[in-house]
């Protein structure tokens, strides 16, 4: 039996690791890197990755290449959440891994991308090369072709969105109620006396410590 799940699993993980078809997601400067890699002077069709789609739904792969603000954040778990099983995510960038040169003086930016969805590969960079990204994916392809389909519960569990969308779907919230995520404003910017992070108790403190 073990024979043959392994037989099934290198084919299966063969031809997944080499047809992961990226979503267009770019929200920043290392868009255009992203962009340059799948010219003809890189070319990610090599790795079988030409195909961009432009719905989530087609995609098993979402770069987060550049700046993730609050605003946007909702949009990028919404869509991670519509896009099918398996997925993966490759944070590209200094932005998309820790908030970059945001991380300390903007209230705005996210502070790395694994704070809303689970990231599998990191691109460090500001921004990255075209190379750079096609080593991600190269890294992605070995993560790939070492899974097996006896652990596909302990991997949907583990790429669970790491928020909630709220009813409106413009604020994310934290999956436990008990834990409130200090996304880019500083802890002191938040009432810790409220359990669930509201956007009336997030405008509020913005407006204290920040002003209009």
């Amino acid at each position: 039996m073990k024979i043959i799940i392994t037989a099934v699993d290198f084919i299966y993980n063969w031809a997944r690791s080499n047809s992961v078809w990226p979503m267009t997601f770019a929200t920043s400067c290392c868009g255009i890197e992203m962009i340059s890699t799948s010219a003809a002077k890189y070319d990610i069709a090599r790795f079988g990755s030409e195909v961009f789609r432009a719905t989530p739904r087609q995609a098993d792969l979402v770069i987060t290449a550049g700046t993730l603000t609050h605003r946007m954040a909702p949009a990028l778990v919404k869509l991670y959440e519509q896009m099918p099983e398996p997925k993966y995510v490759i944070a590209m960038g200094a932005c998309a891994i820790t908030g970059g040169m945001f991380e300390n003086d903007s209230y705005s930016v996210v502070r790395g991308v694994d704070r809303l969805i689970p990231v599998d590969v990191y691109v460090p960079g500001c921004p990255p090369r075209p190379e750079a990204l096609l080593d991600g994916l190269i890294q992605l392809q070995k993560k790939i072709r070492t899974e097996t389909i006896l652990d596909r519960k302990k991997y949907l569990e583990s790429h669970r969105a790491k928020v909630k969308l709220s009813d409106d779907s413009e604020l994310a919230l934290p999956m436990d109620e008990m834990e409130i995520y200090h996304w880019g404003i500083q802890t002191e910017g938040y009432n810790l006396d409220e359990n669930v992070l509201t956007r009336e108790n997030v405008e509020d403190n913005c407006v204290r410590l920040f002003g209009k």
